[in-house]
């Protein structure tokens, strides 16, 4: 790797003892979390003081720090967010990782000259999404963890031209779900893993046909053997998950990639003790090579447990001590007569100092190499000096206490220097408060799995959505607007693009869009834009972005409460999921995959969890989509949703005379199927 190639070294810190560990061990950032608004929030995080002293700490260090605002927000957590973001700029940090679009915006706007980097729980995994995101103020972009070596060399190549960079991670755990596209902690137990409180419930029993049981639970990630290819494709931050990991493990993946970065590779002593600290059953790079599948698998055993114990003593070496990272010139002049004066400087900041007048010698005069011995003793700061020149009088002494009191004194002075927060600019905004007129009931949208599903009854639908990646055969409803549904997982922007203009061929007038990378694809095929559940949509400054945006709808998160969406400020027509299985986890490797892959797969493929509940799995454009069981239902409280502009009924294995008692419900009122259903997150309060 060349030189002026090498890419950062990115480390999580989930508390003071994991940030001094990744410091100490080599790390040129970290990110971390206030207590509030982070995707770790059972982290320990970082209160007021403990936050401003942590990015303190890290100045003095040379290290920067950068604050994970990473969730999606409601409503009544903007303007508390923006006052975490306040405090912290305050403090001097050096930048935002962000996932709600809305907050994006009110940022950018009020601190326009701190960098923020797309969160992955953005979703990014083609180069589409690149230019709304450098519209709204984005410099950098962290990769989903699911795209391909191939697919990330397009993506830098792209945000090159764009002058953004890419952040990848390279080690770390890996959700079974693409990240920001996952509602099974939410739906199970209330807690959202797009507002920072996963449960992991994917780690737990969810077993398949010939599978192992945990047919959810993923290897953890390395891809550390590749950093010298990730350095020349363009990658600027190699990330390091692990905000809820013990700091020895924090140690020693930062020190791994380290070492990974300037020497090529990983020690096998120390590529051993990684394995030790923390795996499940090994590591895997199958994302990265495309080689998905069932080797992809694995789960945390007692054998690993046991191995980790093993390797905490040689990982307290890594950090035991301060890493003197920091390097600081230094001239000295030491005449006759004179105080002796002392000059350092770390590049940026320079800093002189005077001592005693020094005396005559006695029997041994000052020498340079004396000198040089006492002032370059700089353990247990992260100082690294280098005397550059010294002017020294014949004759002439001092003692040694009195040079290391002068270094102390000019080191400590240069820290004070370093630890300054210039001002920053911080312009006054306004929140969005406008809100367009909703009808006195809500329009009917419904999603067809195919054009055969959709019943000959249509009366009362405002619009049909089909699949955008499927030729749409068979006669068409004629008068009703069609719009494609863009598979979430798509990965090629070029595929995508003919799947839409095809389908504009065919009738399609808008197309339906989970990811910001279709949202850009189907404007350049000339359609109008709807946005998708998987945008997660959940507050008014993120639909007044999607506005700025081009889109003519927008479809609120699932995680949403009724009355929320309902009040929801908007000047789009908004909508909610209101019928349906919903979509809780998108996957790119298919869980069935773990069961013997996909040769013989069937269509009425499951996943079972440890209660025996089976959650049907289909595959949609090369990823997976894992559904909850049960329908949503709300056609026997249509009044409560006043307010709202439509209702997406999302149809999935229904024959079309289930769909058309379904579309009856909805346009008359009906009471909830006798086999089952669920309010979704609709009533429910969501962590």
């Amino acid at each position: 790797m060349k030189e002026n190639n090498r890419p950062e070294v990115l480390a999580p810190a989930g508390s003071r003892e994991a940030l001094e560990a990744a410091v100490r061990s080599g790390a040129d950032a970290v990110y971390l979390g206030a207590t509030a608004f982070s995707a770790r929030r059972q982290a320990e995080n970082f209160g007021e003081e403990a936050f401003a002293e942590a990015v303190r700490y890290c100045r003095l260090r040379g290290v920067k720090v950068y604050q994970t605002l990473n969730i999606m927000l409601f409503e009544r957590e903007l303007q508390a967010a923006l006052a975490v973001a306040e405090r912290s700029v305050a403090a001097g940090v050096d930048g935002f990782i962000i996932q709600d679009l809305g907050l994006a915006k009110l940022l950018h706007a009020a601190f326009p000259t701190v960098p923020m980097h797309a969160s992955t729980q953005l979703s990014v995994h083609s180069a589409a999404a690149l230019k709304p995101l450098k519209t709204l103020g984005f410099c950098r972009v962290v990769a989903a963890r699911e795209m391909s070596r191939e697919e990330l060399k397009t993506l830098c190549r792209s945000a090159d031209s764009l002058g953004m960079t890419v952040e990848v991670f390279v080690h770390g755990a890996l959700c079974m779900s693409v990240s920001g596209q996952c509602l099974l902690s939410a739906v199970l137990g209330g807690r959202s893993g797009n507002r920072g409180l996963c449960a992991g419930p994917c780690r737990l029993p969810f077993a398949v046909s010939g599978g192992t049981g945990y047919d959810l639970s993923l290897k953890d990630l390395s891809l550390l053997s590749y950093i010298d290819e990730l350095a020349d494709m363009g990658v600027a931050s190699l990330k390091i998950e692990g905000r809820m990991k013990r700091p020895e493990y924090v140690a020693a993946a930062t020190f791994a990639c380290r070492q990974a970065v300037e020497n090529g590779a990983v020690p096998e002593r120390l590529s051993e003790m990684l394995g030790r600290v923390f795996s499940r059953s090994g590591f895997t790079d199958g994302y990265y090579t495309a080689n998905r599948g069932k080797t992809m698998f694995g789960v945390r055993t007692k054998e690993d447990v046991t191995a980790a114990g093993e390797a905490f003593p040689y990982i307290h070496e890594l950090y035991r001590n301060e890493r003197q990272s920091v390097a600081v010139t230094a001239r000295m002049t030491c005449e006759a007569g004179k105080p002796v004066g002392l000059t350092v400087s770390d590049g940026a900041h320079t800093i002189s100092v005077s001592g005693p007048v020094p005396g005559v010698a006695q029997n041994r005069p000052l020498d340079q190499r004396t000198v040089a011995d006492a002032l370059t003793q700089t353990g247990g700061t992260p100082y690294c000096l280098t005397v550059s020149d010294i002017t020294l009088g014949e004759g002439l002494f001092l003692r040694a206490a009195q040079l290391k009191e002068l270094r102390r004194r000019a080191l400590e002075e240069l820290s004070a220097a370093r630890s300054v927060v210039l001002p920053r600019t911080k312009n006054k905004i306004t929140l969005f408060a406008g809100r367009h007129p909703a009808p006195e009931r809500p329009a009917v949208v419904a999603r067809f799995a195919s054009a055969a599903q959709i019943p000959e009854e249509t009366d009362g639908l405002t619009a049909i959505l089909l699949p955008a990646e499927e030729p749409w055969t068979g006669n068409l409803p004629k008068g009703i607007p069609l719009g494609a549904d863009v598979p979430r997982g798509a990965a090629e922007d070029a595929q995508i693009r003919r799947f839409l203009e095809a389908r504009r061929q065919e009738g399609a007038s808008f197309a339906y869009c989970g990811n910001l990378s279709a949202v850009e694809t189907a404007k350049e095929a000339g359609l109008a834009v709807c946005g998708g559940l998987g945008l997660n949509v959940s507050n008014s400054q993120s639909i007044a972005v999607l506005q700025e945006m081009g889109l003519s709808a927008v479809t609120l998160s699932a995680e949403c409460g009724l009355r929320d969406a309902v009040s929801m400020p908007s000047e789009l027509p908004k909508g909610i999921f209101a019928y349906g299985k919903l979509p809780l986890m998108l996957t790119r490797n298919c869980p069935v995959a773990n069961g013997g892959g996909c040769t013989g797969c069937r269509k009425d493929r499951v996943l079972t969890d440890r209660k025996g509940v089976s959650f049907p799995v289909r595959c949609r454009n090369g990823f997976s989509q894992v559904f909850n069981p049960l329908p949503v239902w709300l056609a026997d409280r249509l009044s409560e949703t006043k307010g709202l502009d439509y209702l997406l009924l999302w149809f999935t294995d229904e024959s079309p005379a289930q769909a058309a008692e379904v579309l009856r419900a909805y346009r008359n009122g009906g009471q909830p199927p006798q086999n089952g259903f669920t309010r979704g997150l609709l009533y429910r309060t969501v962590l």
